[in-house]
């Protein structure tokens, strides 16, 4: 039997960190990836026939990946400012959040609300998670902080706004236009199926992580797309002298190190002094023979597109370019999320699902083919909120159709012009269009119900006591480390629970 000091069990971006960090302390490292290429949910495809464009097709931004990571293993990625925050379309006219131009912003915000006062309020919050993040980002790389500790850092003004009320009681103190609320809810709601007054705070933890990357929340978009990130990531682990091996579906993990795995119809055997779990706690445990603590829920739906160009808006004051540059929002106004949230919970795919998009190509037109590059081709990527899983079971088919319907409804209700009309098609003539449903994605990549963080997310801090000064990566079994996103500061593409499972491994206080 084969043995290594070290056995990661997949391949994604939080493997490779983990094994890039520990072959070149000198480790000796298997990466056992059971798709037929290392890099997870942070990849690129062509997912159209005879379209040159290699699409981000699961993950899509960048913000909690830390510099630390990217100096510590000299990667070769480079990500790109957005030039524009967000457009949100609202009636004939819209909300314009210009980074560069903030009296543009502010212009917009009183077009929209009629005074300034939520512009203020505007300032106000993300000042305030600003500092949070300046505080605390830093930690994230760093052995888990007691609670004590971590809020003294954050501070007597951020802790009860961000960590003890929900984040739906803010929003309804600090801002009074219903729309603004709801830009600034989205970031609660990515990847998390909750309402905004949620009593377990599950809404505020993710909107925490979506403010605190880098010390600046900053959401960047990777240049090449995401295969970029995470070929980079295994080029530097197999130069360090990690073995990854593709194909390669583990079967089975023993407390004792043993990983059991089948690749080209043959089942194989080998130690690890350590092994490292990339996967969700509820597979993990399985693989173990033990019983889940609880079933996880994804709830989005995932749509990516081609367009021949980008569509038209009602908005005259704003170009499409500019408004599809940031994050573009569709329905989803604070009212608007919660009638989804609460129409989802009683098991309906919501009737105006909201949604939001990015287009890639206008930041980095690299991923584009020349011909596509030259006919003014661009792609859009779009996230439906409040879809989740149960909405598919036992339909997945079925209700992928009707949900990309109401979705695309949704959407060519704030525009000019149906966005089907602006459809790239292939050489035989089928749209540029796909649509992805939490099923799709426990299917295709192993996702608990299409969870994408693997569970809900976690405060980065030590709850119990007992875990201050630990990692946060630590299982019950003493060889048996998680280093995917349901570790503690888990989530997003961020490399984190990869070098903490790294550095737990080596030893490191």
């Amino acid at each position: 039997m084969d043995s290594y000091d070290v056995v990661v069990a997949g391949g994604g971006h939080n493997g490779l960190v983990a094994a890039a960090y520990l072959a070149r302390a000198g480790r000796s490292v298997l990466v056992l990836e059971r798709r037929g290429e290392t890099g997870g949910a942070a990849v690129s495809f062509r997912a159209f026939d005879g379209v040159d464009v290699r699409l981000s097709r699961y993950s899509y931004l960048v913000s909690l990946l830390p510099r630390k990571i990217v100096a510590d293993l000299g990667l070769d990625v480079d990500l790109r400012r957005r030039r524009m925050s967000s457009y949100t379309p609202a009636g004939g006219t819209g909300l314009l959040v210009d980074t560069g131009d903030d009296e543009r912003t502010a212009a917009s915000f009183r077009a929209l609300t009629g005074s300034g006062a939520d512009f203020e309020a505007w300032q106000r919050f993300y000042a305030l998670t600003r500092q949070v993040a300046e505080r605390v980002a830093g930690t994230l790389t760093e052995p888990l902080p007691s609670e004590v500790d971590f809020r003294a850092r954050v501070g007597t003004e951020a802790w009860p706004v961000l960590f003890e009320r929900p984040v739906g009681e803010t929003l309804t103190a600090w801002f009074g236009d219903d729309t603004v609320r709801g830009v600034v809810l989205t970031d609660a709601l990515i990847g998390t199926f909750a309402s905004a007054g949620e009593a377990d705070l599950r809404q505020n933890r993710c909107l925490l992580y979506h403010v605190i990357g880098n010390g600046t929340g900053d959401w960047d978009v990777p240049v090449g797309g995401m295969g970029a990130v995470t070929g980079s990531l295994a080029a530097v682990a197999s130069a360090a002298g990690a073995r990854l091996v593709t194909g390669a579906e583990v079967l089975a993990i023993d407390p004792d190190g043993e990983v059991r795995y089948r690749r080209d119809d043959a089942e194989h055997v080998v130690r690890g002094g350590h092994v490292l779990a990339n996967v969700a706690p509820e597979t993990l445990a399985r693989l173990l023979g033990e019983e889940p603590s609880g079933r996880p829920e994804g709830a989005q739906l995932k749509v990516n597109m081609v367009l021949s160009r980008l569509p038209a808006l009602r908005d005259p004051h704003v170009r499409a370019a500019e408004a599809f540059g940031g994050t573009f929002h569709v329905n989803e106004t604070f009212a608007q999320l919660e009638t989804a949230y609460r129409e989802a919970a009683a098991g309906r795919i919501p009737a105006l699902p909201p949604c939001e998009i990015y287009c890639h190509s206008l930041t980095d037109p690299s991923i584009l083919g020349p011909a596509e590059r030259a006919a003014g081709a661009h792609t859009l990527t779009l996230f439906g909120l409040h879809m989740p899983a149960r909405l598919f079971a036992g339909r997945n088919e079925e209700a992928r159709e009707e949900a990309l319907r109401a979705t695309l409804a949704s959407l060519n209700s704030v525009l000019a012009e149906p966005i089907e009309d602006c459809l790239l098609t292939t050489p035989d003539g089928r749209p540029c269009l796909e649509a992805k449903t939490p099923l799709d994605l426990e299917a295709e990549l192993g996702l608990p119900a299409g969870h994408i963080f693997h569970r809900d997310l976690s405060w980065p801090f030590a709850q119990d006591p007992a875990q201050a000064g630990k990692w946060g990566v630590e299982t019950a079994h003493e060889r048996i480390l998680l280093c995917g996103a349901g570790a503690v500061r888990g989530g997003g593409v961020s490399g984190i629970p990869g070098h903490n499972a790294a550095m737990a491994v080596l030893g490191v206080r």
